[in-house]
């Protein structure tokens, strides 16, 4: 197992660790439930210096990004970022991922998930066939992801840099906790606000910036989160896990990423997705909250009212913030509609549920 430059401080912290990703990872420290609350309420911070982050530089990197995302890369201006997705040849997600823009037309920075970083770097790399100069920067890159409605308040004395209004998906470079070349980004997983901030580790820089954090967010209740809690937060979102909701199977059009779906540029398997978007989709993603009680896993069958298998549970836990237990899954798309019942087969019994609107909370 990998570790990254924070496992120390999990240790000490107490946190109960295990393997993500390849890596030794923090699942949770005073619980789930606890640390869930303390984001949507307050702040805290994840370790996620898992993610891989690629660097493409050069004329020929904005055309191969293009090439291989399905949004619009061309609007990006520098200090703008984008959601987007790598498609394979029969037009399935490779992975999800952000492009930044640090230099129009000619640096990009994309973040991509901790288990495909080798996976993506071959599938960008099999398309560079005009020489943008590529980086794999992933294993001296520290994330820090610091959410929630005070995340920004409580980190604006370690910066010069206007973090506090920060704009949705922009970001700004500069100095933080005395730390140079520092990029915080107003991105993250849990739909709570704050920011994450990527940073190279060297001459202790990691140590430093994670200690200063702490020093001018403990006394306000900032909290150290792991991933068990993340993934509750995600989830309430109605965000999608990479190898859960997505993966090489699905078209971006049945996840319900249309919206990062442009058919303005040429992509990989274009018309493959814009033949399924013009015959319409078999299947697509959806939320639903159980009526009875029991809770969704991944892989659970979704079934109809006369036991009819119509799809499979993608994602399911407890929502801390709603008292009642929520999923994401495939069904056939005449069960897609809002308050349609379905029924989960949980223990090999059929439990109600509804399809419920997204974002849960």
């Amino acid at each position: 197992m990998k570790n990254t430059p924070f496992v120390k401080k999990h240790i000490e912290l107490g946190a109960k660790m295990a393997e993500f990703a390849g890596y030794n990872m923090p699942i949770s420290y005073t619980g789930i439930n606890d640390e869930h609350q303390a984001v949507r309420s307050n702040a805290g911070v994840f370790d996620v210096s898992h993610m891989g982050e690629f660097i493409l530089k050069g004329e020929q990197a904005l055309p191969l990004i293009q090439r291989v995302t399905t949004n619009d890369a061309s609007k990006l201006k520098p200090g703008q970022a984008q959601y987007s997705c790598l498609t394979n040849a029969r037009g399935g997600i490779v992975d999800d991922l952000l492009v930044y823009c640090i230099e129009e037309n000619k640096v990009y920075m994309l973040v991509v998930n901790a288990s495909n970083i080798e996976k993506d770097w071959d599938w960008i790399s099999s398309y560079n066939s005009s020489g943008a100069e590529m980086h794999n920067i992933s294993d001296k890159t520290c994330l820090l992801a610091i959410q929630g409605p005070n995340a920004t308040r409580i980190l604006q004395p370690l910066t010069d840099m206007d973090i506090l209004n920060l704009k949705y998906y922009t970001f700004t470079k500069g100095k933080f906790a005395g730390v140079d070349n520092v990029l915080v980004s107003a991105t993250g997983y849990t739909g709570s606000g704050g920011v994450e901030i990527y940073f190279e580790e060297k001459d202790g820089a990691a140590d430093k910036i994670w200690d200063k954090i702490f020093e001018v967010g403990k006394p306000q209740g900032l909290k150290p989160i792991g991933l068990g809690a993340r993934d509750t937060l995600r989830l309430e979102m109605g965000y999608c896990l990479y190898g859960n909701d997505i993966d090489d199977d699905t078209s971006p059009l049945e996840a319900g990423l249309g919206w990062i779906t442009k058919f303005n540029k040429d992509f990989v398997a274009k018309s493959i997705v814009q033949e399924l978007k013009e015959t319409g989709i078999e299947k697509k993603l959806v939320g639903f909250e159980m009526i009875d009680k029991g809770i969704p896993r991944h892989g659970y069958e979704i079934k109809d009212f006369s036991s009819t298998p119509i799809g499979v549970v993608t994602s399911g836990t407890q929502s801390p913030s709603l008292g009642k237990a929520i999923g994401l899954g495939y069904v056939s798309t005449a069960f897609s509609k809002i308050d349609t019942q379905i029924y989960i087969k949980i223990r090999e019994k059929l439990l109600l549920a509804k399809v419920a609107k997204v974002p849960f909370v």
